[in-house]
């Protein structure tokens, strides 16, 4: 019989050797995350299986905005801008006297659709952000091992089984919608009036924005899908030496903040000349999860953020997503997150060449404004002084 790679074998019994010296209490711990992750994720997976056959619904250019908008959960002035119509275009004419063609409303209406959120799918949100907090607050370091035995602390495959979730799940069988990125886009849009309903949109952000707080970014870390394809895609074993360059937060912040600036400044028509032009629209990799890869914006962020993930830790995330950048000042009040223990710490900077970011290396050196913390685990099993932990700020 074949044997296993050197590689695959270690991180086998790793997996092994971390499971088997979890406490009993732990065991315990684990199997009923596992089954309450189940019990939210399965019948999320039957809630409204026919939701991806919205698109079916027959609209006619005899029908005026007025008739359509409310059927696609938008208001008539988002559904005028997806027809290339001013936002003050009548709203009682029939679609055909102002131009507009079949093909054209059947890609309008498609794309709308495929942004209606399926409830279901913040259920499971909620299930891969929760097996992701407690492992890493109460699974990932055995009750049992003494710190000589750290190399068997926090094994990624638990890691990489719920990303592997994520992107089938919550990715490519629920569609785009909801995310993160758009929970947040979607508020700004409904205040220019392109959604009827703004305060469901700041339920939907502040829902995510909650699970962020619950531990350091753990939505984006461990639910998000295209977050998780991200991470997937890095973790393969190559180009290691292009991964130990890091770019400086500084400069990848600012091209996040530059660019969420300037979505407002269109959004909002102080750049453009007119209201309700949505920049994220263009560059948004979700659409993936539709196959909806028409437009040259999307498909080249999909393959930039795709193809810069072998040699860059989650590129779209540090460089472009509006949430990442939100939960990333959200940080500051995160229930749980990494922390030094600094006077064990003695800077050997074990913690900053495991870190993907200069996240570690900035709280080593207590930076007031840290880079991001994606809770990925990787420092936690490489201190030699056992001065990092993963917990509630207010536990000593």
């Amino acid at each position: 019989m074949p044997r296993l790679g050197e590689g695959e074998e270690s991180f086998m019994v790793t997996t092994y050797r971390w499971f088997s010296s979890l406490s009993g209490r732990q065991k315990v711990v684990l199997s009923l995350t596992v089954i309450v992750c189940l019990a939210i994720i399965v019948p999320a997976l039957l809630m409204d299986p026919a939701s991806h056959r919205n698109g079916t619904a027959r609209f006619t250019v005899d029908m005026p905005i007025r008739q359509i908008a409310p059927r696609l959960g938008v208001t008539g002035k988002a559904l005028a801008r997806e027809l290339g119509l001013p936002l003050s275009a009548p709203k009682n004419k029939p679609l055909g006297e102002l131009g507009v063609t079949q093909g054209r409303l059947s890609h309008a209406t498609g794309h709308l659709l495929s942004h209606a959120d399926r409830t279901g799918k913040y259920w499971v949100f909620l299930a891969l952000a929760l097996a992701g907090f407690v492992y890493l607050n109460m699974l990932g370091r055995p009750d049992g091992p003494g710190n000589e035995q750290r190399n068997i602390r926090y094994p990624r495959s638990p890691y990489l089984a719920v990303l592997t979730i994520s992107v089938l799940v919550a990715g490519f069988y629920f569609g785009k919608s909801p995310n993160p990125m758009e929970s947040i886009v979607k508020v700004f849009k409904s205040l220019v009036g392109l959604y009827p309903d703004p305060a469901v949109k700041v339920m939907a952000f502040l829902f995510f924005a909650a699970l962020a707080v619950a531990g350091s970014k753990i939505v984006c870390g461990w639910a998000c899908p295209f977050g998780a394809l991200q991470e997937l895609i890095y973790s393969i074993p190559l180009f290691r030496r292009a991964k130990r360059r890091k770019p400086p937060f500084a400069v990848t912040n600012a091209i996040r903040i530059v660019l969420f600036l300037l979505a407002l400044l269109f959004l909002f028509g102080v750049v453009g000349g007119g209201k309700g032009f949505v920049l994220y629209h263009y560059i948004n990799p979700f659409n993936l999860f539709n196959m909806d890869l028409e437009g040259t914006g999307v498909l080249m962020t999909v393959i930039l953020a795709l193809a810069g993930s072998f040699f860059m830790y989650r590129p779209f995330c540090q460089l472009v997503c509006p949430f990442g950048l939100v939960s990333w000042i959200l940080e500051g009040v995160s229930i749980t997150r990494v922390r030094i223990d600094r006077g064990l710490c003695t800077r050997c900077g074990a913690c900053t060449r495991a870190c993907p970011l200069p996240a570690a290396a900035d709280r080593v050196q207590g930076r007031k404004m840290p880079a991001d913390c994606f809770s990925c685990g990787r420092c936690l099993n490489v201190c030699p002084e056992d001065a990092i932990r993963y917990g509630p700020v207010f536990r000593k």
